[in-house]
């Protein structure tokens, strides 16, 4: 059928109306830069446009209208960096601006791990007032949705999710003691997860080399990661063992609680610990996860890019001393008897010469005791020197004074065996550490450098060095890859439509600078950084900006 010769006019001046239209402005532009987008994609030079929050356009945008133009040539532009495995989960509440995280390139922080912020009921709920006060913050929410409100009442530079941890709740229903949970305290226990998972949680994480996570039964972690699946949540572990029983008690449970319960596993920092070149192997443990993939389980790492760990001191206090609390445990140290049976038993594992174990393989971090502070950084052999008294007294009366709130550093595994684990293609990036700045309250510790370190590390050590990863690799275990297992559908690729989290750094000379001796050193390189479109890092300095997002589980 032929078209009237009106209508033809129409058209033809709908289609110049259209074309003559004045194009879209952008608020920025990033010119020039090596886009490597996060998807696993070879780099290419292309630009990108940013409007309010969201990514607007990849490509050739030149001759395009932008109110601000931010020249990227011979840099590296991203997807901002996921930490699948932060514990800022109380100083952000001090410090919004995550120094410590942003200058490293990240964007969005995965937190509960252990002990989330929530449930903060029964028992619990003192010891976590306690652990506050230190900061001087003061415990005003009791739910996970009333910890998410709070954050963004005090506004923050990155983005949080969070996960609701089995020893938390644990602790708020049954307490600290050493027992199996009864029917109703595990009726209680799924309760709590459930309404976790209703406000927003990822998924279950569990700690269970610590108490009371500890006193968990697989068919305990099993209920409860039901509940967390019903609502889509995966299960994140710090597993009980990742020494002798790597692959038999540590991974073999984590992946049972998994299938059992329908849902993914996330592995907390991978590694084999205690340096021996015996089975199980890093090896032994990446064919077993792989089997378990092949068999329909998701299965999932993480990995931090050093060969030694951080956790409390109190984990090298005989197993029986932690039952039934801190003050229990502290009641223990001070009654003489028991105290010289638990150095007795310290001095025992001592002598079996496994590293983190040994006086020189522990170094001491954090204590809130001020006359023992000068110990920061030291190892617990200089330290039982300086205190003229042998090593076991030197790590009880750490605690002690420090009313059990101690942390240390353990040098217990090999490079060789963190570099194959980061290797994996299913491996991705965690720093297992906490926003802090190099000033104020948060100086006040000895952190492990992957607080400040862990993402420019891999680019400097594994990318550019030692050239085990690819640019693209080591970006997509950062962003896409983690995107993909955190359920974050808008974040970790840079395409139209997804949220504007990207950083801008220079490839050549991107490094941590953080160390065991001195910490406390902001990570270089890393030149802009925007989160939800809004510029945090101006040439490598804080703007002040806070405009980080609580980013909430979809619902189901």
């Amino acid at each position: 059928m032929s078209t009237p010769h009106s209508v033809l006019l129409f058209l033809v001046a709908g289609l110049a109306t259209t074309t003559a239209a004045p194009q879209e402005t952008f608020d920025v532009i990033l010119r020039g830069g090596l886009v490597v987008d996060g998807t696993g994609a070879a780099p290419r030079r292309a630009d990108v446009g940013i409007q309010g929050d969201t990514i607007a356009a990849v490509g050739d945008l030149s001759g395009r209208n932008t109110k601000r133009t931010i020249d990227a040539s011979g840099r590296v532009v991203a997807p901002g960096f996921i930490d699948t495995h932060s514990h800022s989960d109380f100083t952000l509440l001090v410090d919004g601006r995550a120094l410590s995280k942003v200058t490293q390139g990240v964007t969005t922080e995965l937190l509960g791990e252990s002990g989330s912020a929530a449930p903060a009921v029964g028992p619990v709920r003192a010891e976590m007032a306690k652990s506050l006060a230190e900061y001087g913050l003061e415990l005003d929410w009791s739910t996970l949705g009333e910890y998410f409100e709070r954050l963004g009442r005090d506004l923050m530079s990155v983005n949080v999710l969070s996960t609701v941890a089995s020893g938390q709740v644990r602790a708020a229903v049954v307490g600290y003691d050493n027992r199996p949970s009864t029917k109703d305290e595990l009726r209680r226990m799924e309760e709590l997860v459930d309404q976790a998972m209703r406000d927003g949680a990822m998924g279950l994480s569990s700690g269970l080399i610590y108490s009371p996570n500890r006193y968990a039964s697989t068919d305990e972690l099993v209920a409860l990661a039901r509940v967390a699946a019903r609502h889509g949540g995966f299960y994140l572990t710090h597993m009980r063992d990742e020494g002798d029983g790597l692959v038999d008690v540590g991974l073999s449970e984590a992946i049972e609680i998994g299938r059992s319960a329908g849902l993914p596993v996330e592995i907390l920092h991978f590694k084999r610990t205690g340096a021996a070149d015996v089975r199980p192997t890093i090896q032994d443990a990446v064919a077993f996860i792989e089997k378990a993939q092949r068999e329909g389980v998701t299965v999932h790492a993480d990995v931090y890019p050093y060969a030694a760990s951080q956790t409390t001191l109190s984990i090298r206090l005989p197993d029986w001393t932690l039952e039934g609390g801190r003050e229990r445990m502290l009641q223990r140290l001070r009654d003489p008897e028991t105290r010289r049976k638990i150095c007795s038993e310290i001095a025992a594992t001592m002598a079996r010469g496994i590293a983190g174990y040994t006086p020189e393989t522990i170094l001491f971090g954090r204590t809130p005791y001020e006359p023992h502070r000068r110990f920061q950084g030291k190892r617990i052999a200089e330290v039982a020197r300086e205190m003229s008294v042998e090593p076991a007294e030197a790590i009880v009366e750490l605690i002690d004074k420090a009313e059990g709130s101690t942390t240390a550093v353990y040098f217990a595994m090999r490079e060789e065996d963190v570099e194959y684990a980061l290797s994996q293609p299913w491996a991705g990036v965690g720093s297992d550490g906490s926003a802090v700045a190099p000033e104020g309250i948060l100086a006040r510790s000895h952190p492990h450098p992957r607080w400040y370190g862990t993402f420019p590390r891999v680019l400097a050590k594994y990318v550019r060095e030692r050239k085990v990863l690819s640019l693209e690799q080591a970006v997509y275990k950062m962003t896409g890859l983690a995107a993909e297992r955190m359920g974050l559908r808008d974040r970790g690729v840079l395409a139209a439509g997804k949220k504007a989290d990207v950083v801008v750094f220079d490839a050549a000379t991107i490094a941590d600078r953080s160390t065991f001796e001195n910490p406390h050193q902001l990570s270089t390189g890393v030149e802009w950084l925007f989160v939800n479109g809004e510029v945090v890092l101006e040439n490598g300095r804080h703007t002040g900006a806070r405009p980080g997002r609580v980013l909430r589980r979809s619902k189901t």
